[in-house]
């Protein structure tokens, strides 16, 4: 099974195709561990990325070095989104793992 790690949301915020990887998920566990593990760092760096862009616009906008006003809330809005879909995405892995947890054998 393939996994793209936010392949339809980076699509729509204009993030370029060349930093999407896909990661191949195998039946082995350690090496399907480590690839959700890898995906998901790969997600957090990704959001933190689109944050520290959305900040230099910030700052060029406050500074005077950019009048775009356009720019700067597309950079918002993608920091925004990117963060939003980051903050799910680990709340449904936390409830998947916590009710893996509460399993009787």
């Amino acid at each position: 099974m393939d996994v793209t790690s936010l392949a339809p949301l980076t699509d729509s915020i204009g993030i370029p195709n060349s930093s999407i990887r896909n990661v191949k998920v195998d039946t082995d566990n350690t090496s399907a561990f480590q690839s959700l593990l890898d995906s998901a760092i790969n997600m957090y760096s990704e959001a933190d990325q689109l944050q520290k862009h959305a900040e230099v616009a910030e700052l060029n906008f406050a500074m005077g070095y950019s009048s775009n006003t356009h720019d700067l809330a597309l950079a918002q809005r993608k920091a925004n989104i990117a963060l939003q879909y980051t903050v799910r995405v680990t709340n449904k892995i936390l409830d998947a793992y916590k009710e893996l947890m509460q399993m009787q054998l």
